[in-house]
C-alpha cells in the first residue's frame, strides 16, 4: 500500500526539530538583549529631558580626606526611638532641657529625652507642622525655627503655636525650604534648596543639573526676606560661624560647602570653606568645641562621579526614574565628617551599609545622626568607637 504524501520521513522530522532547536538561542538573544537595547535607544532619543553640565572645574582636584577614620561606625552604634521616629532628618539639641528635637516625615516635630541607655530614651510628639519639617534651630527666646520643605520658614513658640514667617522671596515661592540657623543678633539664615522642584521631586534637581537653590535671610524685626546668594546647586545645610563673621552653606550636588561673609571687608563675598568632599553634603552643625559636623548622605561612588561629569548618564538615569519603578543603584557609604574652623577635615565616620545620613552633631561624647531613611536616630560613643589615624 503506498505511503501518504502528507507523512514526513524520520529524516525530515529530525531536520525540522534541529531547525526549531537552533532558532531558540537567536530568539532568546533577540527578546532578552537586542530588543530591550533597541527600545532603550529609541526612548533615549525621543525623551525631551535635557540635563545641563555641572561646573565641576570649580572643584579642587584632590578629594577631601580626614586624617582619622572610622569606616564601620554601625558596629558600635545604638538606635534611639526605634519605630517612633519616621525618618528624622535633622537633629537639634537644646542644652537647657537636655532634649533633642527632630523633624519627621509624618509632619511631627518630636522631642527625645536622652538617657544613658538608648532603649530608655523617651520620644514625645511635640508639634505637627502639617508639612515636612527639615532643618531646625533654637531661637533666643525659647522658640524653635523650622525649615519646612512644604510650608516655608516657620516659628514655633513655647506654647506650641506655629507661625509662618516667610514662604517666598522676590516674588518666587519656596519649593523646598531646607535648613536654618540664627545669628546672635536675631537674624535668621536659611536655604531654599530649589524654587523649582518640591520634596517629592528633589531627584530631578540632581538629574537636571541646573542651579535653582538660594541662600536667604529673614529679619524678624522688619519681616524682610532677602536673597543673599542665588543659582546654587541644591542649597542645603546652614551654620553661622562662632565669631558671626560668615555663614556656611552647603551645595549638595557640587560636593562643597561655601561661606558667605556677613560683615567686615569681605561682606557680601563668597569663598570656599571645603570642597570636593567624599560625597554630597547635607546638614552642617557647629558643636561649640571648634568643629563643624557635615552629614554626607551618599559617599563618593563611580556612578555618582560619572553622573556628575556626564550629561548622557544623568539622562539615562532620568529615563530609569521615569519608566522603571526600582532604581538599579543605591546610596551607600553615608556618614559624617568633622571639620575644623579652617575647613580642614579632622575625622570621618561612615559605614558601607549606611544610607542617607542627613545630619550629625556631637553632644558630649556621643555623635547623633538623623536620616531620611531610618525610623530612629543613630548614636555612636566617640570614646569607645573613635576614628583612628589612617595611613
Amino acid at each position: 500500500m503506498p505511503k501518504s504524501s502528507n507523512q514526513d520521513s524520520p529524516s525530515s522530522a529530525t531536520q525540522s526539530t534541529r531547525r526549531s532547536s537552533s532558532s531558540w538561542p537567536l530568539n532568546i538573544l533577540f527578546f532578552s538583549i537586542l530588543l530591550p537595547v533597541a527600545a532603550a535607544v529609541v526612548l533615549y532619543q525621543l525623551d525631551s529631558f535635557d540635563p545641563a553640565p555641572l561646573p565641576l572645574h570649580e572643584l579642587s582636584e584632590q578629594v577631601a580626606a580626614a586624617p582619622s577614620r572610622n569606616a564601620h561606625m554601625l558596629k558600635g552604634s545604638e538606635f534611639l526611638g526605634v519605630g517612633a521616629l519616621a525618618r528624622p532628618e535633622d537633629v537639634a539639641y537644646d542644652s537647657k532641657s537636655g532634649l533633642i528635637y527632630t523633624g519627621c516625615a509624618d509632619g511631627w516635630i518630636k522631642r527625645v529625652k536622652l538617657n544613658e541607655s538608648a532603649a530608655d530614651s523617651v520620644v514625645e510628639n511635640w508639634v505637627n507642622t502639617g508639612g515636612r519639617p527639615f532643618g531646625l534651630a533654637h531661637g533666643h527666646n525659647g522658640e524653635l525655627l523650622v525649615a519646612d520643605g512644604e510650608k516655608g520658614l516657620l516659628r514655633i513658640d513655647e506654647d506650641r503655636a506655629v507661625e509662618l514667617l516667610t514662604d517666598e522671596a522676590e516674588g518666587v515661592k519656596f519649593k523646598l525650604t531646607d535648613c536654618v540657623d540664627i545669628a546672635k543678633d536675631g537674624m535668621i539664615y536659611f536655604t531654599d534648596a530649589s524654587y523649582k522642584n518640591s520634596v517629592e521631586d528633589f531627584i530631578w534637581e540632581f538629574l537636571e543639573g541646573r542651579p535653582h537653590g538660594r541662600l536667604l535671610s529673614y529679619n524678624p524685626s522688619t519681616k524682610e526676606t532677602k536673597v543673599l546668594v542665588r543659582d546654587l546647586y541644591f542649597a542645603n545645610g546652614v551654620a553661622i560661624s562662632p565669631d558671626q563673621n560668615y555663614v556656611i552653606f552647603c551645595e549638595t550636588f557640587m560636593k562643597r560647602c561655601r561661606k558667605y561673609y556677613l560683615q567686615g571687608e569681605k561682606k557680601g563675598s563668597i569663598e570656599n570653606f571645603i570642597d570636593n568632599l567624599p560625597g554630597s553634603p547635607d546638614n552642617i552643625r557647629y558643636d561649640g568645641e571648634g568643629h563643624y559636623w557635615i552629614a554626607i548622605p551618599m559617599g563618593t561612588s563611580a556612578i555618582l562621579n560619572k553622573a556628575l561629569g556626564y550629561r548622557f548618564i544623568r539622562k539615562g538615569m532620568a529615563i530609569v526614574e521615569k519608566y522603571i519603578v526600582s532604581r538599579p543603584y543605591k546610596e551607600k557609604n553615608s556618614g559624617v565628617m568633622a571639620v575644623n574652623l579652617e575647613g580642614e577635615p579632622t575625622a570621618h565616620y561612615s559605614d558601607p551599609d549606611l544610607s542617607l545620613i542627613t545630619s550629625g552633631i556631637k553632644i558630649g561624647n556621643y555623635l547623633y545622626c538623623g536620616s531620611v531613611l531610618y525610623p530612629y536616630i543613630i548614636r555612636l560613643d566617640l570614646e569607645q568607637h573613635p576614628a583612628h589615624t589612617t595611613k
